[in-house]
């Protein structure tokens, strides 16, 4: 009964299919990584632009369009996926903390899709606990997964590879697109782990960057002053939560806690003995300098700082590789000319801005994510748009490049006319965020707020607490001007588009302990 009613409701929603073949239909291939700040891009410029992380996404940009203000609608992993998945916000998928399990029996796009006739498979970092629906094939990672001889899930239960999760899920996609009927359009989550927590980098990498200073963001030594009291209760900082061996693999420190330390121990034991033999070679001299050093102070703070980055740098490089092997593989089977190609994360991330790692915030740092979009029939190539979007638009850009009508219930918009460059389109000019995790770890407060074109309007509402940035004038958020007379104006039109917002999005309020 189900299948017939899916094929019924197939045809129903598929526009403009019926008079053309299922071929004629693009690909879509969507690049997911997670915690990938969208500052560690070199398309994206900013201080790290020189060390040319990202070579192979930069590609992507030049032959396609970069979106300079995309942002997610609550900067946490699970919650962030629900959101690209469903379209909808947070409060109506379910998904509001990384506690939640996805309801995968909800309209999704890539179920949607399968519907409509496309090839659906899911490959990688998948972290909603719920098993994946509306795909023909999937592999993914437990939880969070292991940089090192990961496991995987399939349909048929959990195994475990040798290699380093990145090319592992990598030599898994190219597999399943050769292995694809080629009469069917497809749709391919490649979704990867790195480069998140622990940052652990790939055997090719394990010394790029050694002779390198990373500049230091001019934040590094935030005091927090000009902010909620609560920014400076936080625990993500550099200086005060980075374990030395956790996150930085100072072996020869044992100085972690309990947790920390088993899951370091853990790590490392998992590799095998080649792998340890390389990571040791690259990581022992500079652990026992640092270990001989002593220091202290602002001194081991920018220690911690480059080892942080190098690591994390890293590990985008294996994901950057390994997206050239997947354009490579594209270009050679004939595929690239009609496959839409997008490469996001779940979020932004910290790299030492405000002394932190981690996200959650509405700053910019953790609400912007990159977005880069390469569809050669359709995009102008160099392309640049700096309309204000959403991860909450993934969904129904997907849909519309299939034909297929979104369900009412999704409270995105397509970026197919941004894509096109039609400058007539009337585009929102305000953007929704709500985080909802505390407590937690890290502690940071729940919030909700507004983002326009030129402010921000932040509400700690279990605080009852206020922030109000002038990005113009303050594009480091430094400084709140939420108590300033001469924002008196900005502040009620903000307050006021607010709460059209939450109306808008039927946003209830958050009465959970």
């Amino acid at each position: 009964m189900r299948t017939a009613l899916l094929a019924v409701l197939a045809l129903v929603t598929v526009s403009g299919c019926a008079d053309r073949s299922p071929d004629d239909r693009p690909n879509i291939v969507f690049i997911f990584t997670d915690d990938h700040a969208f500052q560690a891009i070199g398309a994206y410029g900013g201080r790290l632009a020189s060390l040319n992380p990202t070579p192979n996404i930069d590609r992507l940009a030049a032959d396609g369009m970069l979106f300079s203000r995309a942002f997610v609608t609550n900067s946490i992993c699970a919650p962030s996926r629900a959101v690209i998945l469903s379209g909808m916000h947070s409060h109506k998928n379910g998904v509001l903390t990384n506690v939640e399990r996805f309801d995968s029996t909800q309209a999704t796009f890539p179920a949607l899709l399968q519907d409509a006739g496309y090839q659906t498979a899911m490959i990688g970092k998948w972290h909603l606990k719920a098993q994946p629906m509306g795909f023909d094939y999937w592999e993914v990672l437990p939880g969070q997964g292991k940089y090192y001889n990961p496991e995987f899930i399939t349909v048929t239960g959990r195994h475990q590879e040798t290699g380093y999760v990145t090319d592992l899920i990598t030599d898994k996609a190219l597999d399943w697109i050769g292995r694809r009927d080629p009469k069917k359009p497809f749709l391919l989550m490649f979704q990867h782990k790195a480069p998140h927590r622990e940052w652990s980098p790939g055997p090719d990498h394990l010394s790029m960057f050694a002779g390198d200073s990373i500049p230091e963001p001019p934040t590094l030594f935030d005091d927090y002053a000009g902010r909620i009291p609560e920014a400076a209760q936080q625990e993500m900082e550099i200086d005060r939560h980075m374990d030395l061996f956790y996150d930085l693999k100072v072996r020869q420190n044992a100085d972690s806690t309990a947790r920390l330390y088993k899951l370091a121990r853990a790590n490392y034991n998992r590799m095998n003995d080649a792998q340890r033999a390389a990571w040791d070679a690259a990581y022992d001299p500079e652990n026992e300098a640092f270990v001989d050093a002593g220091l202290t102070g602002k001194d081991l703070v920018r220690w911690k700082y480059q080892r942080y980055m190098k690591d994390y740098l890293r590990s985008v490089a294996s994901v950057d590789d390994n997206i050239g092997r997947l354009l490579d593989y594209l270009d050679a089977q004939g595929l690239a000319d009609n496959t839409l190609v997008v490469y996001s994360s779940d979020q932004g991330f910290y790299l030492g801005e405000h002394g932190w790692f981690d996200k959650r915030w509405m700053y910019e740092e953790s609400m912007r994510t990159p977005l880069i979009a390469r569809w050669p029939r359709v995009i102008p190539a160099g392309s640049v748009n700096a309309d204000l979007v959403q991860n909450l638009d993934y969904a129904e850009t997907f849909l519309d490049v299939a034909g297929v009508d979104p369900p009412e219930a999704m409270q995105g918009r397509s970026l197919v006319p941004l894509m096109r460059g039609d400058s007539a389109v009337a585009w929102r000019d305000a953007l929704y965020y709500q985080y909802y995790e505390q407590p937690s770890e890290h502690n940071v407060p729940r919030h909700y707020g507004v983002r326009t074109d030129r402010y921000k309007l932040i509400h700690y509402y279990r605080l009852d607490e206020w922030e109000l940035f002038d990005l113009d004038n303050d594009p480091n958020e430094m400084h709140s001007v939420y108590g300033d007379s001469r924002y008196a104006s900005v502040r009620a039109e903000l307050k006021e588009r607010l709460q059209e917002l939450r109306t808008q999005y039927d946003v209830p309020e958050d009465t959970r302990e």
